[in-house]
């Protein structure tokens, strides 16, 4: 992938029309400026192109850890088309949350390691989204104790922090296909068993 393919003149017009129709039926009162990414003075955050809103409801996006922010830019990013190991280049804010999200995690990290020098056991964060764990990596790359990697599928993902010499834990099982059934009545029947087919769920 070509580190510059996303920019203001390839994107930004689609990324506008599709907001205003998103908010326009929200009801949000919001406003919204495109912008190509300034270089950053570390590599926390290397996103190509940002989206930074304000207005009367700026605070709605905000609250619950940013659950509409990160919701809106996930939506985008599924209207662009755009492959996961993309999702870095784009980047939603409102009142500097990330930069004071991304100095939060920061500070976890160098908390989590120093636990982890002390107990000599892993530590798991909670599950957290693919940017955000890239955070935790980065702040603990030149703690030479210790050790990061991710565990787990989808949006159970967690960083967990190692001694530096100590072995991965194991995957944890992948989610099974089909919940039990267990409200069905058995076939043959017995003498509790539903005698109608249309018995509730």
């Amino acid at each position: 992938m070509s580190e510059h393919r996303y920019a203001v003149a390839t994107v930004g017009a689609r990324i506008e029309d599709f907001l205003k129709t998103i908010l326009g039926d929200a009801g949000l009162h919001l406003k919204f400026e495109i912008h190509d990414a300034e270089p950053a003075q570390d590599d926390f955050e290397t996103p190509d192109v940002e989206v930074k809103f304000s207005g009367q409801d700026v605070d709605l996006l905000l609250t619950n850890k940013a659950e509409l922010l990160l919701a809106l830019e996930h939506v985008t990013m599924e209207m662009l088309r755009m492959p996961s190991e993309d999702h870095s280049r784009i980047a939603f804010d409102a009142n500097d949350y990330r930069l004071l999200r991304i100095e939060e995690l920061r500070l976890s990290a160098t908390t989590a390691a120093e636990k982890v020098k002390r107990t000599g056991v892993p530590f798991r964060f909670n599950p957290m989204n693919s940017r955000e764990r890239r955070v935790i990596h980065l702040a603990l790359r030149n703690e030479p104790e210790v050790r990061s990697e991710s565990l787990g599928a989808g949006p159970a993902r967690q960083v967990v922090v190692y001694p530096a010499g100590m072995a991965s834990l194991p995957e944890p099982p992948p989610p099974s296909g089909r919940p039990a059934r267990r409200s069905e009545p058995r076939r043959g029947g017995g003498p509790h068993a539903p005698r109608s087919r249309s018995a509730r769920r």
